[in-house]
């Protein structure tokens, strides 16, 4: 790593400690704040309100999502994915979906997960998969979407099959699109260690310290990223004038659309979204609070930074229009032809 590297890496690092330390010093001393002992307007207690609560709510699944991807990084090899995954690039999809289902990951805490699958020689294609489907269709999302709207489940069966479908579309599209090209962003250090040592050479780590470092690592990797997306959603959630968008959220059309547009701003993690989606009920459409369910676990602010940050350019706004033109057409033909 070069000199300009090192500084702009250690630059990155100091600004997400420097923004955390500062919003938690106005979180710890908030009331004195509101006493009017320190001037800080309402706009600003309002963006550390909401910022604390998106990093506070992400942490443990990002952390979650570290260790398992830790753990894949030590102990499931090249070999072992290539031999259970399906070989021809179609036929993977499914069984990709499926396994999204298994795992009680969110949205942050799934992109090291996919990452560090990709670097082990998953197909591009499904990592998308696994990506988009497991946000949404992993058991504790399914739980706390039932709760939710108990009294009209169409909702959850909506969500769950539309979230398991489009997976699959998604994952198609983008398999013509890029046929499994690198797309990841590697450092100089990352395609050193590609390079496989002879036998002889090589030394026995003792796994479990080399789990606890590659967790640690990725997470403070991965943190940086999180407070940069919760600031900025944090922002938009206290600048945006939502009278505006609820405006134009009276029709199938508009509501689609600007339910997509609030799932994006709000970055809910996807456990907890399904009762913020309760509360538009009476104000959209069913169509358009399922949008809000299948595109926000799929697509939101702060994890749109992350994957800016780990894969390239080219690829992130492909997925990026790719999923936005998928979802809402599929809604828009479930409102037309189903609900």
């Amino acid at each position: 790593m070069n000199l300009k590297t090192s500084i702009s890496s250690l630059m990155k690092d100091l600004f997400g400690v420097i923004l955390l330390v500062f919003f938690l010093f106005l979180f710890f001393n908030i009331e004195r704040f509101k006493e009017g002992t320190f001037p800080v307007s309402d706009v600003m207690l309002n963006v550390n309100t909401i910022f604390l609560g998106i990093v506070i709510e992400a942490v443990p699944f990002i952390l979650l999502g570290v260790f398992v991807s830790a753990l894949i990084q030590i102990y499931v090899s090249e070999d072992t994915l290539q031999r259970y995954l399906p070989k021809n690039a179609y036929m993977a999809l499914l069984p990709a979906a499926v396994l999204g289902a298994i795992f009680p990951i969110c949205e942050c805490a799934i992109i090291p997960v996919v990452r560090r699958l990709i670097k082990k020689g998953m197909p591009l294609h499904v990592g998308v998969v696994f990506l988009v489907a497991a946000p949404i269709l992993n058991p504790v999302v399914a739980a706390s979407t039932f709760y939710a709207f108990r009294t009209d489940l169409t909702v959850l069966y909506a969500r769950m099959g539309l979230a398991f479908v489009l997976a699959i579309i998604i994952g198609a599209i983008m398999y013509v699109i890029f046929k499994n090209k690198d797309q990841l962003k590697w450092t100089k250090e990352e395609l050193t260690g590609r390079v496989v040592l002879p036998v002889e050479t090589a030394k026995k780590p003792n796994r479990i310290k080399q789990t606890f470092y590659h967790a640690a690592d990725e997470f403070f990797l991965m943190g940086k990223y999180l407070i940069a997306g919760a600031f900025i959603a944090a922002l938009f959630q206290t600048l945006l004038d939502r009278n505006i968008l609820l405006a134009i959220g009276s029709n199938e059309w508009s509501s689609t659309g600007v339910m997509m547009a609030f799932a994006f701003i709000l970055s809910l993690c996807s456990e907890a979204d399904a009762f913020v989606a309760a509360s538009f009920g009476n104000t959209f459409t069913t169509g358009s609070i399922i949008a809000f369910l299948v595109y926000g676990p799929m697509l939101d602010l702060k994890n749109t930074i992350m994957l800016f940050a780990f894969f390239r350019v080219k690829f992130v706004i492909s997925f990026m229009i790719v999923v936005t033109a998928v979802v809402f057409i599929s809604v828009l033909s479930l409102q037309l032809f189903v609900l």
